[in-house]
């Protein structure tokens, strides 16, 4: 059975007609296939699917995005992917389903597969936690980024959370530590990084594993510091504007484009990638390919330097002041009297003991 979106009412009117068209056993008895008007029937949703999609506003792009027969993390590493080998654990606390891990070959090469999965029904959904990383989660892809590292294993992430888990429990392991451990080894890693948005790219969850080489998205992902209904209820104390909660936050693919926060847009089938997947999942190859091609090429230090860049042009390119040709000065500007008082507190046993060394030689030589 498909799942229709609120603003897809005459869409599933005309694929209800189209399933009764060819149905030669219809409330009429048997009947003949009118394969004339089934092609019409079938001219019209593509042209409206056609219409509705390339008009979408951010709350409709929100929508697709959580769409449940969208194709998640787990479609894409068992298809794009050969020999993978899961890997589990983060070696303190325990085992987190909501992210699948493995080393695994992509075009015969070895690659680190990450992927945030949210489950395809109920029950692996529970158990999946609807996507939402604890700590330990967290911990266990620090422990095989640190590993792909060591091996120079290019490592390519899929990204699809609705956010960190916010439960008692994970707080207590240390959520937010978690988070910002993981984006500091993102940071660190000589290795290529490809991250790809494939549904909602959502607050620290997302970012903790998006600070990559390459940050890829799909036409109706979306990427935000947090969900539309969240920014509505605390902007307005009302939920129900999510519209302009979405409008501001900039969180499609097109406005996150423009921003350069995202490097590229992989587009979708008509109507969503739910409508076609072996095509969105010829799409995402074609484009994990070309940019692991283009990374493989440079050398570890190049890699290192390539992100650190990226991350530190973000937001520097629009307002009033031009994209700076050197990041040297985004350091913080000390005058010289704070210079002094930091250099004096950092070695002051050593001042006090030049200090005693001069009064003793004084003390010798002059009384």
């Amino acid at each position: 059975m498909k799942n229709y979106l609120n603003f897809e009412s005459d869409i599933k009117n005309l694929e209800v007609e189209l399933e009764k068209l060819k149905d030669p056993y219809n409330q009429e008895g048997l009947s003949e296939v009118d394969t004339e008007k089934i092609s019409k029937v079938q001219l019209e949703i593509e042209n409206k699917l056609k219409e509705i999609y390339s008009n979408l506003n951010p709350w409709q792009t929100t929508q697709v995005a959580r769409h449940e027969n969208r194709p998640h993390a787990k479609f894409f590493i068992e298809n794009l992917f050969e020999e993978l080998i899961p890997l589990a654990g983060d070696r303190f606390y325990g085992e987190d389903k909501s992210v699948i891990t493995g080393f695994a070959k992509f075009n015969q090469r070895s690659v680190l597969v990450i992927g945030q999965e949210k489950g395809e029904d109920l029950d692996s959904r529970i158990e999946r936690n609807f996507g939402m990383m604890r700590p330990e989660g967290y911990r266990k892809t620090i422990r095989l980024m640190k590993l792909a590292d060591k091996f120079n294993i290019p490592i390519i992430i899929f990204i699809d959370t609705p956010g960190a888990y916010p439960g008692v429990g994970a707080e207590e392991r240390g959520q937010a530590e978690a988070i910002a451990k993981s984006i500091e080894c993102c940071m660190e890693l000589k290795v290529p990084t490809i991250s790809v948005i494939i549904g909602e790219g959502g607050s620290g969850g997302a970012i903790a594993l998006a600070s990559s080489n390459k940050v890829l998205m799909l036409e109706n992902a979306i990427y935000s510091v947090i969900s539309p209904e969240g920014c509505a209820t605390i902007l307005w104390r009302d939920p129900k504007k999510t519209l302009e909660a979405a409008k501001a936050m900039k969180l499609s693919s097109k406005d996150l484009l423009k921003l350069n926060i995202i490097d590229e847009i992989i587009p979708e089938p008509i109507g969503g990638a739910h409508r076609n997947k072996d095509l969105i999942l010829n799409n995402v190859k074609n484009s994990i390919e070309k940019n692991l091609l283009e990374l493989n090429s440079i050398s570890r230090d190049e890699i290192l330097n390539h992100r650190k860049n990226k991350f530190l042009s973000i937001g520097r390119n629009k307002g009033f002041k031009g994209k700076p040709d050197s990041f040297d000065n985004l350091a913080m500007k000390e005058d010289f009297f704070q210079k002094n008082i930091f250099f004096i507190k950092k070695n002051k046993f050593k001042i006090l003991m030049f200090f005693a060394i001069l009064a003793l030689i004084y003390f010798f030589y002059f009384l």
